[in-house]
């Protein structure tokens, strides 16, 4: 098994429907983003992967019972993943139950190239809030700048801020955190207050607008580095201009 970096994406959007053809929409949207990509296997549970020659059916029964099914590339040595979780409404924000929307990827030079493809193309698939693609690093800082209030004063990694727990925070549309790439639908955009000329310019640089009015944030033009005070920098002061994100204050 390759020990080689891995990358994350992953998007949030309103919880799967009875007949719901999202996860199918998603998993095809991620395929026309990274050529040569063919994610045609389930996992089974000692962690093989099973063909599935009737893919599109088997995801609709999944969605049918409220979730994505765990599906893979079948291919050991450059392992891709893709599936979906539910998340309650009592463990999310607005207190409204959502689809988690996750895959994970060798952080190689296809993938890095495809990486904004992929976050549009999913995110608008799963019809999601908000979303991000970040490095595997970044998942641990991530977590670190989570602060339950229960647990008492936290000092957060970095000099980065701290960030409310999902149920502590009011809507769904706002965004939970930041990543190196991030996807703002139309509302979560408008929730956060962006783009705002005056005031975003260094961001819209590095930003494009998606088909359903979206739009597709990039923070630095190579994956995010926390180690590379550049990169650090730039996550400060977006956290700074954003700071609804994490539920910090009200829009």
């Amino acid at each position: 098994m390759t020990t080689r970096a891995r990358i994350h994406l992953h998007v949030f959007a309103p919880a799967l429907t009875g007949d719901d053809g999202r996860p199918l929409a998603a998993v095809e949207g991620m395929e026309r983003a990274l050529t040569g990509l063919r994610l045609a296997w389930k996992i089974s549970k000692e962690g093989q992967p099973i063909a599935l020659p009737r893919r599109e059916a088997w995801l609709a029964e999944t969605a049918a019972s409220g979730k994505f099914g765990l599906l893979c590339n079948g291919d050991e040595y450059y392992p891709v993943t893709m599936g979906g979780r539910r998340h309650s409404g009592d463990s999310s924000p607005g207190g409204q139950p959502r689809l988690v929307v996750h895959a994970e990827l060798p952080q190689d030079t296809a993938v890095v190239a495809a990486a904004a493809d992929m976050l549009e193309r999913v995110a608008e698939g799963a019809l999601a809030w908000w979303g991000v693609i970040a490095p595997g690093p970044m998942r641990d800082i991530i977590a670190d700048q989570i602060c339950p209030e229960e647990v008492g004063p936290h000092a957060p990694p970095l000099g980065l801020p701290a960030l409310n727990l999902p149920w502590n925070i009011r809507s769904p549309e706002i965004p939970e955190h930041l990543g190196w790439l991030n996807y703002w639908s139309a509302s979560a955009a408008q929730a956060i207050g962006f783009p705002e000329a005056a005031c975003h310019a260094e961001l819209m640089s590095r930003s494009r607008r998606t088909a359903s009015g979206g739009w597709v944030v990039r923070l630095t033009d190579a994956p995010l580095d926390p180690s590379n005070a550049a990169h650090l920098g730039v996550l400060r002061r977006t956290y700074e201009r954003f700071p609804v994100i994490g539920g910090r204050a009200e829009s």
